[in-house]
């Protein structure tokens, strides 16, 4: 699994003119999920983020995690960031999971997340054309990759 973290001030879906999820201070995460995931991917994951320090503290220094400040998370699920570029100039999202495999692991991983924050998390739609709007904070963006525990 693949994720971009986004600290943000705001964020929100918009589905056919829908706004479909908005927060305000937290994250937007990016999931990605590919053929080879599983579970522990999830479990993994999902701490790390919940845990993860990047919110600033009264001294302006990032000591804070999602929990520590109560923020929102709105999490949306996204193929392309299994993109291969490395031949040609067409991406081949030839890892990214399919529908039957991605769509169950992608409801584990809102569930395992609600679960580690003890809150409800708000979501895009899976497979959907959404808009996607943010204001970014800081700021501060981070790749995590489940397959590259760096």
């Amino acid at each position: 699994m693949r994720v971009v973290l986004q600290r943000v001030s705001e964020a929100s879906v918009t589905i056919e003119s829908d706004k479909v999820a908005e927060i305000n201070k937290g994250l937007l995460i990016l999931l990605g999920i590919e053929d080879a995931d599983t579970s522990e991917d999830i479990t993994w994951l999902t701490a790390k983020i919940s845990k993860l320090r990047i919110f600033s503290d009264e001294n302006g220094v990032m000591n804070h995690s999602i929990q520590d400040i109560d923020g929102d998370i709105i999490i949306v699920s996204q193929f392309t960031l299994h993109a291969a570029t490395k031949k040609g100039n067409r991406p081949s999202y030839i890892k990214a999971a399919k529908p039957d495999v991605a769509i169950p692991l992608y409801e584990a991983f809102i569930a395992k997340m609600e679960q580690d924050l003890d809150k409800k998390v708000q979501t895009g739609q899976f497979g959907a054309d959404m808009k996607v709007s943010l204001i970014n904070d800081g700021p501060v963006t981070i790749l995590i990759d489940s397959k590259n525990r760096e």
